[in-house]
Protein backbone atom coordinates (compact mmCIF):
# COMPACT_ATOMS: atom_id res chain seq x y z
CA UNK A 1 0.00 0.00 0.00
CA UNK A 2 1.30 3.44 -0.88
CA UNK A 3 2.03 5.80 1.98
CA UNK A 4 0.39 9.19 1.47
CA UNK A 5 2.42 12.40 1.70
CA UNK A 6 1.82 14.43 4.82
CA UNK A 7 1.05 18.07 5.39
CA UNK A 8 4.68 19.01 6.03
CA UNK A 9 5.97 22.42 4.92
CA UNK A 10 7.86 22.77 1.62
CA UNK A 11 11.63 22.29 1.37
CA UNK A 12 12.47 25.97 1.74
CA UNK A 13 10.50 26.14 4.97
CA UNK A 14 12.22 23.03 6.33
CA UNK A 15 15.63 24.55 5.62
CA UNK A 16 14.72 27.59 7.69
CA UNK A 17 13.86 25.56 10.80
CA UNK A 18 16.30 24.95 13.61
CA UNK A 19 16.93 21.68 15.43
CA UNK A 20 14.21 22.05 18.12
CA UNK A 21 11.58 23.06 15.56
CA UNK A 22 12.49 20.20 13.24
CA UNK A 23 12.35 17.70 16.08
CA UNK A 24 8.94 18.95 17.12
CA UNK A 25 7.74 18.83 13.51
CA UNK A 26 8.82 15.27 12.72
CA UNK A 27 7.29 14.04 15.96
CA UNK A 28 3.86 15.06 14.64
CA UNK A 29 4.12 12.60 11.71
CA UNK A 30 4.61 8.81 11.44
CA UNK A 31 8.29 7.98 11.91
CA UNK A 32 10.39 5.63 9.80
CA UNK A 33 11.10 2.43 11.68
CA UNK A 34 14.63 1.98 10.34
CA UNK A 35 17.11 4.61 9.13
CA UNK A 36 20.47 3.61 7.64
CA UNK A 37 23.37 6.00 7.08
CA UNK A 38 26.45 5.86 4.85
CA UNK A 39 28.79 8.07 6.86
CA UNK A 40 31.01 9.57 4.16
CA UNK A 41 33.37 12.53 3.94
CA UNK A 42 35.65 12.31 6.98
CA UNK A 43 38.84 12.41 4.93
CA UNK A 44 37.71 15.30 2.73
CA UNK A 45 36.58 17.24 5.79
CA UNK A 46 40.10 17.00 7.22
CA UNK A 47 41.93 17.63 3.93
CA UNK A 48 39.98 20.82 3.26
CA UNK A 49 41.13 22.13 6.63
CA UNK A 50 44.76 21.12 6.17
CA UNK A 51 44.51 18.32 8.74
CA UNK A 52 45.57 14.69 8.33
CA UNK A 53 42.71 12.43 7.26
CA UNK A 54 42.62 10.75 10.65
CA UNK A 55 41.46 14.03 12.21
CA UNK A 56 38.31 13.69 10.14
CA UNK A 57 37.69 10.23 11.53
CA UNK A 58 37.99 11.55 15.08
CA UNK A 59 35.34 14.16 14.29
CA UNK A 60 33.27 11.48 12.59
CA UNK A 61 33.11 9.49 15.82
CA UNK A 62 31.70 12.56 17.58
CA UNK A 63 29.08 12.94 14.84
CA UNK A 64 28.06 9.29 15.14
CA UNK A 65 27.52 9.82 18.87
CA UNK A 66 25.38 12.91 18.23
CA UNK A 67 23.24 11.13 15.63
CA UNK A 68 22.75 8.14 17.93
CA UNK A 69 21.43 10.54 20.56
CA UNK A 70 19.21 12.29 18.01
CA UNK A 71 17.75 8.98 16.80
CA UNK A 72 17.10 7.90 20.39
CA UNK A 73 15.48 11.24 21.23
CA UNK A 74 13.26 10.89 18.19
CA UNK A 75 12.18 7.40 19.19
CA UNK A 76 13.46 5.37 16.24
CA UNK A 77 13.59 1.60 16.53
CA UNK A 78 16.60 0.90 14.28
CA UNK A 79 19.62 2.95 13.22
CA UNK A 80 22.26 1.35 10.98
CA UNK A 81 25.65 3.04 10.63
CA UNK A 82 28.08 2.00 7.89
CA UNK A 83 31.23 2.15 10.01
CA UNK A 84 33.81 0.14 8.05
CA UNK A 85 33.47 -1.78 4.80
CA UNK A 86 35.45 -4.79 3.62
CA UNK A 87 36.96 -2.48 0.98
CA UNK A 88 38.22 -0.03 3.61
CA UNK A 89 41.05 -2.42 4.55
CA UNK A 90 42.82 -1.27 1.35
CA UNK A 91 43.27 2.27 2.71
CA UNK A 92 46.71 3.42 3.92
CA UNK A 93 47.92 1.37 6.86
CA UNK A 94 48.25 4.33 9.25
CA UNK A 95 44.69 5.43 8.49
CA UNK A 96 43.29 1.95 9.08
CA UNK A 97 45.31 1.62 12.29
CA UNK A 98 43.96 4.92 13.60
CA UNK A 99 40.41 3.93 12.68
CA UNK A 100 40.79 0.68 14.61
CA UNK A 101 42.16 2.55 17.65
CA UNK A 102 39.30 5.04 17.54
CA UNK A 103 36.75 2.28 17.28
CA UNK A 104 38.27 0.22 20.08
CA UNK A 105 38.24 3.22 22.41
CA UNK A 106 34.72 4.26 21.40
CA UNK A 107 33.35 0.76 22.01
CA UNK A 108 34.28 0.91 25.68
CA UNK A 109 33.40 4.59 26.17
CA UNK A 110 29.88 4.27 24.74
CA UNK A 111 28.70 1.32 26.83
CA UNK A 112 27.51 3.37 29.85
CA UNK A 113 25.40 5.64 27.65
CA UNK A 114 24.01 2.70 25.68
CA UNK A 115 22.90 1.19 28.96
CA UNK A 116 21.47 4.44 30.33
CA UNK A 117 19.47 4.93 27.13
CA UNK A 118 18.32 1.28 27.03
CA UNK A 119 19.92 0.95 23.58
CA UNK A 120 21.12 -2.29 22.04
CA UNK A 121 24.22 -2.70 19.87
CA UNK A 122 24.28 -5.27 17.10
CA UNK A 123 27.04 -5.85 14.53
CA UNK A 124 26.58 -6.64 10.84
CA UNK A 125 29.55 -8.09 8.98
CA UNK A 126 32.06 -10.90 8.86
CA UNK A 127 33.98 -11.49 12.11
CA UNK A 128 37.02 -13.00 10.40
CA UNK A 129 39.88 -10.58 9.86
CA UNK A 130 38.76 -8.18 12.60
CA UNK A 131 41.53 -7.34 15.13
CA UNK A 132 41.13 -9.45 18.26
CA UNK A 133 40.83 -6.48 20.64
CA UNK A 134 38.04 -4.91 18.64
CA UNK A 135 36.26 -8.23 18.25
CA UNK A 136 36.36 -8.81 22.01
CA UNK A 137 35.16 -5.27 22.68
CA UNK A 138 32.28 -5.53 20.25
CA UNK A 139 31.26 -8.93 21.58
CA UNK A 140 31.30 -7.56 25.13
CA UNK A 141 29.06 -4.58 24.32
CA UNK A 142 26.72 -6.77 22.27
CA UNK A 143 26.35 -9.14 25.22
CA UNK A 144 25.90 -6.37 27.78
CA UNK A 145 23.17 -4.62 25.77
CA UNK A 146 21.36 -7.67 24.35
CA UNK A 147 18.40 -7.35 26.75
CA UNK A 148 17.90 -3.62 26.18
CA UNK A 149 14.59 -2.78 24.52
CA UNK A 150 15.12 0.74 23.14
CA UNK A 151 16.92 1.88 20.00
CA UNK A 152 18.75 -0.86 18.10
CA UNK A 153 22.08 0.42 16.79
CA UNK A 154 23.35 -1.75 13.97
CA UNK A 155 27.04 -1.23 13.27
CA UNK A 156 28.05 -2.42 9.82
CA UNK A 157 31.69 -3.29 10.45
CA UNK A 158 33.88 -5.33 8.10
CA UNK A 159 30.71 -5.35 6.05
CA UNK A 160 30.08 -5.77 2.34
CA UNK A 161 26.68 -6.17 0.73
CA UNK A 162 27.91 -8.75 -1.76
CA UNK A 163 29.68 -10.68 1.00
CA UNK A 164 26.40 -10.77 2.92
CA UNK A 165 24.59 -12.19 -0.10
CA UNK A 166 27.33 -14.78 -0.67
CA UNK A 167 27.09 -15.87 2.97
CA UNK A 168 23.29 -16.10 2.70
CA UNK A 169 23.42 -18.14 -0.50
CA UNK A 170 26.02 -20.47 1.00
CA UNK A 171 23.80 -21.02 4.04
CA UNK A 172 20.85 -21.85 1.77
CA UNK A 173 23.03 -24.16 -0.34
CA UNK A 174 23.99 -26.07 2.81
CA UNK A 175 20.31 -26.49 3.65
CA UNK A 176 19.63 -27.80 0.15
CA UNK A 177 22.60 -30.14 0.40
CA UNK A 178 21.30 -31.44 3.73
CA UNK A 179 17.89 -32.12 2.22
CA UNK A 180 16.14 -29.49 4.37
CA UNK A 181 15.12 -27.32 1.42
CA UNK A 182 14.44 -27.82 -2.28
CA UNK A 183 15.96 -25.30 -4.74
CA UNK A 184 12.55 -24.49 -6.21
CA UNK A 185 11.25 -23.69 -2.71
CA UNK A 186 13.74 -20.88 -2.12
CA UNK A 187 11.86 -17.59 -1.77
CA UNK A 188 12.56 -13.98 -0.85
CA UNK A 189 11.61 -14.92 2.70
CA UNK A 190 14.22 -17.68 2.80
CA UNK A 191 16.91 -15.29 1.54
CA UNK A 192 15.86 -12.59 3.98
CA UNK A 193 16.13 -14.99 6.92
CA UNK A 194 19.65 -15.97 5.82
CA UNK A 195 20.96 -12.39 5.84
CA UNK A 196 22.80 -10.68 8.70
CA UNK A 197 19.60 -8.64 9.19
CA UNK A 198 17.33 -11.69 9.48
CA UNK A 199 15.01 -10.29 12.17
CA UNK A 200 15.37 -6.62 11.29
CA UNK A 201 13.00 -4.65 9.02
CA UNK A 202 14.45 -3.23 5.82
CA UNK A 203 15.51 0.43 6.02
CA UNK A 204 12.77 2.93 5.26
CA UNK A 205 15.30 5.70 4.68
CA UNK A 206 18.95 5.64 3.58
CA UNK A 207 20.98 8.80 4.21
CA UNK A 208 24.30 9.38 2.47
CA UNK A 209 26.54 12.30 3.34
CA UNK A 210 29.21 14.00 1.15
CA UNK A 211 27.07 14.10 -2.01
CA UNK A 212 28.30 10.87 -3.61
CA UNK A 213 25.60 9.26 -5.77
CA UNK A 214 26.16 5.58 -5.03
CA UNK A 215 25.23 2.98 -2.42
CA UNK A 216 28.77 1.58 -2.02
CA UNK A 217 27.94 -2.10 -1.55
CA UNK A 218 25.67 -1.35 1.42
CA UNK A 219 22.58 -3.42 2.28
CA UNK A 220 22.09 -4.33 -1.38
CA UNK A 221 19.17 -6.68 -0.79
CA UNK A 222 17.51 -4.65 1.96
CA UNK A 223 17.34 -1.26 0.19
CA UNK A 224 15.27 -2.45 -2.80
CA UNK A 225 12.47 -0.01 -1.89
CA UNK A 226 14.28 2.27 0.54
CA UNK A 227 13.91 6.03 0.13
CA UNK A 228 17.24 7.76 -0.53
CA UNK A 229 18.31 11.14 0.89
CA UNK A 230 21.70 12.44 -0.25
CA UNK A 231 23.30 15.59 1.12
CA UNK A 232 26.55 17.34 0.13
CA UNK A 233 27.28 17.88 3.82
CA UNK A 234 30.38 15.97 4.93
CA UNK A 235 29.86 13.56 7.81
CA UNK A 236 31.73 15.56 10.51
CA UNK A 237 29.46 18.55 9.72
CA UNK A 238 26.26 16.47 9.77
CA UNK A 239 24.25 17.20 12.89
CA UNK A 240 20.88 16.41 14.45
CA UNK A 241 19.19 19.18 12.44
CA UNK A 242 20.33 17.53 9.19
CA UNK A 243 19.08 14.19 10.50
CA UNK A 244 15.66 15.54 11.45
CA UNK A 245 15.41 17.33 8.09
CA UNK A 246 16.06 14.05 6.27
CA UNK A 247 13.32 12.36 8.30
CA UNK A 248 10.94 15.26 7.60
CA UNK A 249 11.54 14.96 3.85
CA UNK A 250 10.96 11.22 4.07
CA UNK A 251 7.65 11.87 5.82
CA UNK A 252 6.55 14.03 2.90
CA UNK A 253 7.13 11.37 0.23
CA UNK A 254 4.71 8.88 -1.28
CA UNK A 255 5.96 5.28 -1.16
CA UNK A 256 4.40 3.01 -3.79
CA UNK A 257 6.58 -0.11 -3.44
CA UNK A 258 6.29 -0.79 -7.16
CA UNK A 259 2.53 -0.11 -7.28
CA UNK A 260 0.56 2.85 -8.54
Amino acid sequence: MALKPTGLPPQAALDALGEPELLELVRTQPLPEHVAIIMDGNGRWATRRGFPRVAGHREGVKTARAIFRAADTLGLRYLTLYAFSTENWTRPEDEVSTLMSLLERAIHEELPELMSRNARLRVLGRPNGVPAGIRRGLDHVVRETRNNTGLNILMAFNYGGRDELIDAFRALARRVQAGELKPEEISEEHIGRALYTADIPDPDLLIRTSGEMRVSNFLLWQIAYTELWITPTLWPDFGPAHFYRAVAEFQGRTRRFGGV
